[in-house]
């Protein structure tokens, strides 16, 4: 049996008086890869970023129900404290635009005012450069402005800035939308070997990608959880008539 890193329970989500997320209950694999599949305006986004708390960053938006993460509501605790164990990398690679590459890493730390040593920070920067695979293509160009790096560098530098603060969960909104075919299978080998560490959700409108890299794969229709399962027996054997005429490509 898997252990259960994330619980969702009986979860809606509201925004005004839009019902967005409709009574869901989906539980997540430790280290394994989750996909979240659906067509657009189905609620994927609106999961990920309840799941970190990102939601309440939008007026009138509305929780009912509970998120556990390793047993703790997260409705419970700070939600810096949630963000910092549930990182998060967006569609569009988005380094923070005045800093450094060495800052960008470290940036979780020094905007929580974390008090260390360099030597400390001069590890923790190279650890997670390392992890990304992006410390040879960098190391030479630390203080430079992320702003120089192609869009797939960035990319792993915004994963490397979740990665940073070492989150349990790392929640990823369609990361690969904005980038070409290389780069994209770059940051899809990069999901499969960070698995060993945190537990990946991915957002993504590429069923390729999902078949690729996830081992569970969830599919929203209209704001409800219509199935979930292995990716392996969702695409071959789905349940419902409408996971199986969304993966033929019937609606999207």
């Amino acid at each position: 049996m898997e252990s259960k890193i994330l619980k969702v329970d009986k979860l809606n989500v509201y925004y005004g008086k839009n019902r967005v997320i409709r009574n869901i209950n989906l539980s997540f694999d430790k280290n394994k890869i989750t996909a979240i599949m659906g067509p657009s305006g189905c609620g994927k986004s609106t999961l990920l970023r309840t799941i970190n708390r990102m939601h309440e960053l939008v007026p009138d938006a509305r929780v009912d129900g509970k998120i556990h993460l390793n047993g703790t509501d997260i409705y419970e605790m700070n939600p810096i404290l949630v963000r910092r164990k549930i990182g998060m990398v967006f569609q569009r690679p988005n380094p923070f635009p005045t800093m450094s590459i060495y800052e960008n890493v470290v940036s979780g730390y020094k905007l929580n005012n974390t008090k260390m040593r360099k030597n400390e920070f001069d590890f923790i920067v190279e650890d997670t450069l390392k992890k990304v695979a992006l410390w040879d293509e960098v190391k030479d160009d630390l203080y430079r402005k992320g702003s120089f790096l192609s869009g797939g560098q960035q990319q792993r530098l915004c994963i490397a800035r979740a990665l940073a603060v070492r989150p349990s969960i790392l929640l990823l909104d369609e990361p690969t939308s904005a980038l070409d075919p290389k780069a994209t299978a770059r940051i899809e080998e990069l999901a499969e070997q960070l698995k060993e560490s945190v537990t990946l959700i991915i957002v993504t409108h590429n069923m390729g990608q999902a078949g690729r890299i996830s081992d569970n794969t969830v599919f929203l229709y209209l704001g409800e959880l219509i199935e979930y399962g292995s990716t392996e027996q969702l695409f071959s054997v789905p349940k419902d008539k409408r996971t199986e005429e969304y993966l033929s490509g019937k609606f999207g």
